[in-house]
């Protein structure tokens, strides 16, 4: 009988022991979660600064992410015949990426180069030579990173 009482103890106190790691296990997971959430909501407020140039020859327009939209879906604005070379600053916000792309179709051949910079520093730079071209700029936004 007294073994029975002390495997009965024993059992007791593993298992307490054992809800206790688990509780404590659930509160750092919920912790963790919530410090995650937490770094999600202050990038989506987060707004950062890009500048958007273009260069080229016989461009024709300009599509580029102005920071209107949501992340997922931004808004996109449009410069018809821009003067050379394109320059715009735009403030943007959170998750979302930023985006230039000069479009140009020229029997002659156009040339294209865009580029994206953030504090200084090249994000993305593309060139392009031919009878259409089109493509553009694409950068992940620095407060995901």
């Amino acid at each position: 009988m007294n073994r029975v009482v002390r495997a009965v103890s024993a059992f007791r106190t593993v298992r307490a022991a054992a809800c206790t790691v688990a509780v404590a296990g659930l509160t750092l997971g919920l912790s963790s979660c919530s410090e995650a959430v937490d770094q999600v909501d202050k990038a989506v407020d987060e707004t950062y600064d890009v500048t958007y140039e273009v260069t080229g020859k016989n461009i024709d327009s300009i599509e580029f992410h102005g920071g209107g939209g949501k992340a997922t879906e931004p808004k996109i604005e449009s410069v018809s015949s821009p003067e050379l070379p394109w320059r715009k600053t735009v403030t943007l916000r959170g998750i979302m990426p930023a985006a230039v792309m000069p479009v140009a179709a020229d029997p002659e051949g156009a040339q294209v180069t865009c580029k994206i910079t953030y504090k200084g520093k090249v994000l993305d730079e593309q060139s392009a030579k031919s009878l259409v071209t089109s493509g553009g700029c694409t950068a992940e936004s620095p407060v995901t990173g």
